[in-house]
């Protein structure tokens, strides 16, 4: 299954592949036949693997309104305490996780609630695990209030991507594990909780988007 927040780019990037072989045809003999073919074939591969959106089991915990989801496929690259003012205006606690080329890229909510706020950012292009690359690059802000509080999640592009996708509006309700979008070729995504949140990740983990639970938030009393 391929996701449709990529077939612009998946059917551009077919069409390459086969061009691409189809003309490694002309040099019936040589190198040059075989590395055409090959380079064509890659393209087409890349093409299969990056853009498919495999089904997901999200966990019966997730309809619990602590959880905390994870939203992308990847690896924990940071988790560090900071004020987040844009939207929770508090003291907060950043999850980091670093998505490769070759992970899944369309993006899951994290969290049962309401968008309360949206923003897009155009911005710079550092290396995805650059601990600047949350401030300063192309990124969606996502604010969602929770029956347990506020939690801001964003996508956020690296040295390699250029594409957000992101369907969330203002107003709209969220299910924890709910499609959004995606990021093209390589991105992070950040999620800012409160700093009381319980989590159940470490950096270093690698972390399932819609499945694997990376916290659970204080219930508000």
């Amino acid at each position: 299954m391929f996701t449709r927040y990529g077939y612009d780019n998946f059917f551009i990037l077919l069409f390459v592949g086969l061009v691409i072989c189809a003309a490694s045809w002309f040099f019936t003999t040589g190198i040059l036949f075989v590395a055409l073919f090959v380079f064509g074939l890659t393209i087409n591969c890349f093409s299969l693997w990056f853009f498919r959106d495999p089904k997901r089991s999200i966990p019966l915990q997730a309809s619990e309104y602590t959880a905390v989801l994870s939203p992308a496929d990847g690896k924990i690259v940071q988790i560090i305490p900071i004020f987040e003012e844009e939207y929770l205006c508090s003291e907060a606690l950043q999850i980091s996780i670093f998505l490769s080329p070759l992970d899944v890229h369309v993006n899951r909510s994290p969290v049962n609630g309401l968008v309360e706020f949206f923003k897009y950012l155009p911005g710079d292009y550092l290396v995805a695990w650059h601990p600047k690359s949350s401030e300063k690059n192309e990124q969606s802000r996502v604010g969602v209030r929770t029956e347990a509080g506020k939690v801001l999640f964003k996508q956020i592009t690296g040295y390699l991507a250029r594409r957000i996708v992101c369907e969330v509006k203002t107003g709209e309700k969220l299910q924890a594990g709910d499609k959004i979008g995606m990021m093209k070729f390589g991105s992070r995504m950040d999620v800012i909780v409160a700093p009381n949140t319980d989590l159940h990740v470490k950096v270093g983990d690698r972390v399932i988007g819609g499945e694997t639970i990376i916290g659970r938030l204080h219930k508000v009393n």
